[in-house]
């Protein structure tokens, strides 16, 4: 498909149509493409997210990047690798489709498959309010990236405290210390270590040109991002 695409710029120009730039997959990449060392675990493909389903526009189980996000995160990977560490992916770019299915769910009440997985502590009725769910997302534009450490010696994913899209107070970098500082001040169910982990988290992908999301210690968005203003509506395809 990818292969095609000037072909069809091609014939669109010699009929006059316009083409769909939402629709445009050209500048992003496959992250296991420049990232082989990488692990991923796309829990918007699989039935395990807070929706209970699989999304739309998940297509297969892969993970794409704006090419200038990948690149970066791939200089991420080579430090972490050094420490003993791999990256795992949980989501990068998301559609607009699959955004737009988070709302319809968000906007049935009675669905609540998995509340007490990934928000047993929040009332449906306020999760767009407390912005837990939004009409669009910094992942559309395809320059975001949620993900964690694996560590290698010791076969698992590394303790954050939290896991992904968990919803609630858990999930902010800020829960339990200063992440300016990386000083631990303590807070009910996360511990010195968990902290200290999210923090080396954060610490190398700010490094690195990413930025940090206030509320989810696994979000980044690279800074400088090449399309801060398109949300794309390609669906999650295998580029190659």
């Amino acid at each position: 498909m990818k292969k095609l695409y000037p072909l069809f710029l091609m014939l669109c120009a010699l009929v006059g149509c316009k083409t769909d730039p939402t629709a445009d997959s050209s500048a992003f990449v496959n992250i296991p493409d420049v990232i082989p060392d990488c692990i991923l675990e796309i829990r918007y493909y699989s039935s395990f997210n807070f929706v209970g389903t699989r999304i739309d526009g998940y297509n297969q189980p892969t993970a794409i990047l704006t090419r200038q996000a990948a690149d970066s995160l791939k200089v991420v990977s080579d430090e972490m690798l050094g420490k003993g560490y791999r990256l795992k992916i949980y989501d990068a770019y998301r559609p607009q489709c699959a955004v737009d299915h988070f709302v319809r769910w968000a906007a049935d009440l009675q669905d609540t498959l998995l509340k007490r997985c990934f928000y047993p502590d929040v009332d449906k009725s306020v999760l767009f309010e407390q912005e837990y769910i939004m009409e669009k997302s910094g992942h559309t534009r395809g320059s975001t990236v949620d993900l964690t450490l694996f560590d290698m010696l010791g076969g698992k994913d590394v303790d954050m405290g939290s896991g992904f899209d968990w919803f609630g107070i858990e999930s902010h970098p800020d829960y339990g210390g200063n992440p300016q500082t990386g000083e631990y001040t303590g807070a009910e169910g996360i511990t010195a270590e968990q902290f200290a982990n999210r923090m080396l988290l954060r610490e190398v992908m700010l490094s690195h040109g990413f930025k940090p999301l206030d509320s989810e210690w696994w979000h980044f968005t690279l800074v400088g991002e090449p399309f801060p203003d398109t949300y794309f509506t390609f669906p999650v395809v295998d580029l190659k």
